[in-house]
């Protein structure tokens, strides 16, 4: 039978020996350095990074509100970490239970808007809502991470047009007092160097649009929300949060009564966790938080 020839078998022992030695130095080392690097933490993001070229999880820096995971078995709220913001996806409802992300001045930009799609990345087997669900309905595409908050980039800005980050939001809302509070708190970081960070969702069922009231549009598979609420924490220009960050919490009917104007309809933070059943700033330290959550912002609206 033949044997196979080592290739050390030409050598003399001792080379053979400082060979070998060489080699378990060298695997010694590697080894060294992978377990070095697991265990040192993660680089500071600078703040001169947009968004989407950061780890995901920027978004949930002020909490998960729902205690969402990212188990397909957690349907109705399953967790998604996008590059340009974070949701929990309820696919019963089939609109998002809530929609987080971080804004900063390099997320704003000029980008075209986009067109909605269905978000394929849901696990199989999930409701994958298409932007013709909503035709007809008398409801607007209401995004919750708004296209403009996502304009420093056409990559940027086409993400927040998948239909997982949008709700069915009566016309006024959307196109009024919803968009108002939009723009302010893009305000804060254009012209007042802030970071803001976002979270925003649908509550109850049953909303007026264009067509009156409904619970539901595209064959009863998206639920029409009552009411939408947004909370904003605004954070200084080091993405500090103390007892006196200013946070801002809205709660807007869902309905054609939505004129012009956010500020009528600003609430504490503790109202919206009620409403909902969540619970914010959850990674924020509760003697902070705590008196965070309480307070109904009283800051200028303009």
């Amino acid at each position: 039978m033949n044997r196979s020839r080592s290739p050390l078998s030409g050598l003399d022992p001792r080379t053979r020996q400082l060979l070998t030695l060489a080699v378990i130095v060298v695997v010694a080392l590697a080894s060294w350095w992978v377990r070095h690097r697991e265990r040192q933490p993660a680089p500071p993001v600078p703040h001169g990074t947009p968004s989407g070229d950061v780890d995901p999880s920027v978004h949930l820096a002020m909490g998960n509100p729902s205690g969402a995971t990212d188990d397909p078995a957690n349907r109705d709220n399953f967790l998604m970490r996008k590059p340009y913001f974070a949701l929990a996806y309820n696919n019963a409802k089939g609109t998002p239970n809530w929609v987080a992300w971080r804004l900063r001045a390099d997320d704003l930009g000029s980008a075209p808007r986009g067109e909605f799609f269905t978000d394929s990345t849901l696990p199989a087997g999930f409701k994958r809502v298409a932007s013709r669900d909503y035709s007809g309905s008398g409801f607007d595409r209401g995004h919750l991470c708004p296209h403009s908050d996502r304009a420093g980039t056409p990559e940027a800005s086409k993400a927040t047009f998948a239909m997982t980050n949008i709700v069915p939001q009566s016309p006024a809302t959307n196109q009024k007092a919803w968009n108002d509070f939009e723009e302010y708190c893009r305000t804060l970081v254009k012209h007042d160097g802030r970071t803001l960070h976002l979270v925003a969702g649908p509550a109850g069922q049953g909303g007026t649009g264009k067509n009156g009231l409904a619970d539901a549009i595209g064959n009863g598979s998206v639920t029409v929300p009552a009411k939408c609420w947004k909370v904003v924490v605004v954070a200084d220009d080091a993405d500090n949060v103390g007892p006196d960050t200013r946070v801002i919490a809205v709660v807007m009917p869902n309905d054609m009564t939505v004129g012009h104007g956010w500020g009528k309809y600003r609430t504490s933070v503790a109202h919206v966790e009620t409403l909902t059943g969540y619970t914010f700033l959850d990674r924020v330290p509760p003697t902070i938080a705590n008196g965070l959550k309480a307070k109904v912002d009283a800051g200028p609206e303009r």
